[in-house]
C-alpha cells in the first residue's frame, strides 16, 4: 500500500466547553474570533479554564489530514516541531494512538496550542499560540525523512518560511513523491502570491483550495479559478461549500455535489476533505470518486465539534466508501 508523509504546524487542540460566555468577556476575546496570542496570554486562558470540561488532541491542518488518512487505512507519518513539554508529549502520543508515525523535532519554545472556547450555542472562539510549531527550519529536513513514501502533503500555513517550503518540495520531488498542497488561508495566499504560484507550477501535483483561497491565488471565481490552477498542476480542487467541489484535470472539470447535513462546526472540514480525496487518489480511484470520498469525510466532521472523528463515524464512512 502507498504511504503518505504530512508536514505542518504541530499544535495541540484544546477544546473547552463553556457553561456561558462570561469567560470570553473576562479574557477580552470577541466571540467567534480567531486570535494569535503569546505564551503568557495562552497560559492565562488555560488558567481561567480550570474546572471546565476540556479535551486535548493533536491538531493542525496537515496533522488532521494524515489522521484521517490513517483512519482509512493508509500508512502515514508526520513531520513537525514541538516543545520539550507536556503538550509535546500529548501531541506525539495522540498521533501514535491514531496510527500515525511522528517525526518530531524539538524547539526551545513551548509546544503550540489552539485553545477553542466553545459557547453553549456551539460558536467557537480561538486563542492560538504557535510556539515551536513555526520554528521548523529547512536545515532540519533531510532526504531520509522522505524516503519510502509515495505522496507528500503539506499545509500552506508553513508558507511564512519560504526556504522551508521550497526545501521540502524539492526533496519530495527529487525522490519521486507525488506532492499535495493545501493553500490553507486566503491571507497566506495574498501575502505570498508570487512565491506560491512559482512553487505550485514547479512542484505541486494536487492543489486544494476553498473559494476565497482560489480567488486570492487567481483573481477569479471558483469555476474559472479551478480551470486556471489546473493548468499549473495535474489536479486542482476548489471546495465550494454548500455547492460541493470542483476538480480540474487535463482540461476537464468535474463537479462533485455536496451532501445535505446539519452543520455544527466546520473546523477541519477542508482537512478531512483532503484526507478522503487523497485516500481515493493513492488507491488509484477516478477523480470523481476521490471527490465524493472527500465530501463524505468533510460532511461527517462538520456534524460534530472538533476536527477528529470518533471510531464509529469512521466505520460509517468506510461503509459509504464501499458503496461507491
Amino acid at each position: 500500500m502507498k504511504k503518505v508523509l504530512g508536514m505542518g504546524n504541530a499544535l495541540v487542540d484544546i477544546l473547552v466547553s463553556l457553561p456561558d460566555e462570561s469567560a470570553l468577556a473576562q479574557l477580552g476575546l470577541a466571540k467567534g474570533s480567531m486570535q494569535l496570542v503569546d505564551a503568557s496570554f495562552s497560559e492565562r486562558v488555560l488558567s481561567r479554564m480550570i474546572g471546565f470540561n476540556m479535551v486535548q488532541q493533536s491538531g493542525g491542518s496537515a496533522s488532521n489530514t494524515v489522521h484521517g488518512l490513517s483512519a482509512l487505512g493508509v500508512p502515514c507519518s508526520f513531520v513537525g516541531k514541538v516543545g520539550d513539554d507536556e503538550f509535546g508529549t500529548v501531541f506525539e502520543r495522540n498521533m501514535v494512538a491514531h496510527g500515525v508515525l511522528p517525526h518530531l523535532f524539538h524547539g526551545e519554545l513551548p509546544t503550540g496550542r489552539a485553545i477553542a472556547l466553545i459557547s453553549p450555542d456551539s460558536e467557537r472562539t480561538f486563542a492560538t499560540y504557535l510556539g515551536s510549531a513555526v520554528t521548523l527550519t529547512a536545515d532540519e529536513l533531510s532526504a531520509d525523512l522522505f524516503r519510502g513514501f509515495d505522496l507528500f502533503h503539506v499545509e500552506g500555513y508553513l508558507t511564512q518560511d519560504h526556504c522551508l517550503i521550497e526545501r521540502s518540495l524539492q526533496l519530495a520531488h527529487e525522490l519521486g513523491l507525488m506532492i499535495s498542497f493545501d493553500l490553507a488561508s486566503f491571507n497566506v495566499v495574498a501575502e505570498n502570491l508570487g512565491f506560491l504560484q512559482e512553487m505550485v507550477a514547479q512542484y505541486v501535483d494536487i492543489l486544494f483550495a476553498n473559494e476565497e483561497e482560489a480567488r486570492s491565488f487567481t483573481g477569479l471565481e471558483a469555476r474559472q479559478a479551478v480551470e486556471n490552477i489546473g493548468r499549473l498542476c495535474e489536479c486542482a480542487v476548489v471546495k465550494t461549500g454548500r455547492n460541493g467541489s470542483l476538480i480540474a484535470n487535463d482540461g476537464n472539470i468535474i463537479e462533485v455535489p455536496a451532501k445535505t447535513v446539519r452543520p455544527v462546526d466546520t473546523t477541519g472540514a477542508g482537512d478531512l476533505y483532503a484526507a478522503g480525496f487523497l485516500y481515493g487518489f493513492v488507491n488509484g480511484m477516478p477523480l470523481e470518486k476521490c471527490g465524493r470520498i472527500g465530501t463524505i469525510a468533510a460532511s461527517s466532521v462538520i456534524e460534530i465539534i472538533g476536527a477528529k472523528l470518533p471510531a464509529e463515524r469512521w466505520s460509517t464512512i468506510k461503509e459509504e466508501i464501499s458503496r461507491i
